[in-house]
């Protein structure tokens, strides 16, 4: 008995130790990201004088990732690869994990429209096993870490630990129906480590200043009876962008196979520079850009916002094919609110002629959290998830209806032709 009391001690100290160095790493890897950005993009520009500098950085960029995975492999894996090998291979290569770090840097730093989830959730796997293989306790509790190590970077770097926690225990092969929930002692673990991860990132940040701002919430009035009308326009709407999403991969992969390594990505970097000087609003992952939608949305014609919306799927696409590789979500989440804000702007703006801008905006708002939730839901199929990754921006009081529309659009018929890829994450 006492003994088991001390195990129980020992892997709820691990945990929490396994916490805060996520956190330290997801800090750490944010504060250097947003650091470089900053020099990239806003001190060098000025001093250089150079309109075209953005295409020679990226193009850089694009060469250094190219040799990079031309001499170590494809690295970083993108986020469903990572949590595929942990839930079914139970164990993660953690041998290139220097590389895997660069590999995620650069992306993010030349302004790929990608966001950090894929590469550092690799890293921190990858570090957990190492613990289970050097550390005599902790090799029977490996797997546990990994996943523990996965939920809690997740949930760290969306700011809502729930949606860690469903991302890696929600079977995506449920066709949309509610998961069973993790144990207690799992859920318990989970909060120690995640409570751990969230006060070294606080402490990180009050000592030497914030590592990353974040997605913007939006928070306005409750949605009215034509809203819910409108949810049989925007779920639809929602889950075609997703087929165009799934297609842009699947051509710009096609592309990719027969343009050489190297060249590919370096071809990659020149257009991630070209659409920063032509269309900035399709690169990097999206957050500043949508904290400025609700601002700003009255002032584009809806067709702007729906063009963006779909070069933004496209440039996204492009970018993991091509070897600039990272996360999705953030991309996907700024797409679809485009989309979301353009519906918004013909239905309650042009045909009903709301021309309260207040009133406008919480439309847009619905339209816009229904229409993310129905691409992703159909994307990831697996709704309680995306309900709670949701929730980085959109009201509380939405849940039910993205929920619903999540758990729809995962169960849809004719998404089994357009995804062969297995379910993405």
């Amino acid at each position: 008995m006492n003994k088991s009391i001390s195990n129980e001690i020992k892997l709820g100290l691990l945990t929490v130790l396994l916490g805060a160095f996520c956190g330290a790493v997801i800090w750490m890897f944010l504060r250097l990201l947003g650091i470089c950005t900053g020099l990239i993009w806003d001190t060098l520009p000025e001093r250089a004088g150079f309109e075209y500098l953005p295409v020679v950085i990226c193009a850089l960029g694009g060469l250094i990732a190219g040799l990079v995975r031309k001499r170590y492999g494809d690295y970083p894996e993108e986020l469903h690869q990572v949590l595929g090998r942990i839930r079914n291979e139970k164990h993660y290569d953690y041998s290139r994990m220097g590389v895997i770090l660069v590999s995620a840097f650069i992306p993010l730093v030349i302004g790929a429209s990608v966001g950090p989830e894929a590469g550092l959730t690799g890293i921190i796997a990858g570090l957990c096993y190492w613990v289970g293989d050097n550390v005599k306790y902790a090799r029977e509790q490996a797997e546990e870490y990994s996943r523990i190590g996965a939920a809690v970077t997740l949930g760290s770097l969306f700011h809502v630990p729930l949606f860690g926690i469903f991302a890696v225990e929600e079977d995506p092969d449920g066709e949309g129906a509610v998961p069973a929930m993790p144990k207690a002692s799992r859920l318990l673990l989970y909060g120690l480590s995640a409570g751990a991860a969230w006060l070294v990132m606080k402490g990180l940040g009050s000592l030497l200043g914030t590592a990353s701002e974040g997605f913007p919430s939006f928070d306005f009035a409750e949605p009215a009876a034509a809203d819910f009308a409108m949810m049989l326009v925007y779920i639809p709407a929602g889950i075609a962008l997703y087929i165009a999403f799934a297609c842009s991969e699947k051509l710009t992969g096609r592309a990719a196979g027969i343009i050489p390594p190297v060249a590919r990505e370096s071809l990659c970097g020149v257009l991630v520079g070209l659409a920063a000087i032509f269309v900035p609003a399709v690169t990097f992952s999206g957050e500043s850009e949508m904290g400025m939608l609700p601002e700003t949305f009255v002032s584009y014609a809806p067709a702007t916002l729906a063009g963006i919306c779909l070069l933004k799927l496209i440039m996204t696409a492009l970018c993991i094919r091509f070897g600039l590789k990272g996360g999705h979500f953030f991309p996907l989440i700024y797409a679809c609110s485009c989309m979301g804000f353009a519906l918004a702007l013909i239905v309650f703006g042009s045909l009903a002629g709301i021309s309260d801008v207040s009133a406008l905006t919480g439309h847009a708002v619905f339209a816009a959290a229904i229409i993310t939730a129905a691409t992703l839901g159909a994307q990831m199929k697996q709704p309680v998830a995306v309900t709670m990754l949701l929730m980085i921006c959109f009201p509380v009081r939405f849940l039910l209806w993205i929920f619903i529309s999540a758990a729809l659009a995962g169960r849809t018929g004719i998404l089994s032709d357009v995804n062969n890829r297995g379910v993405v994450v």
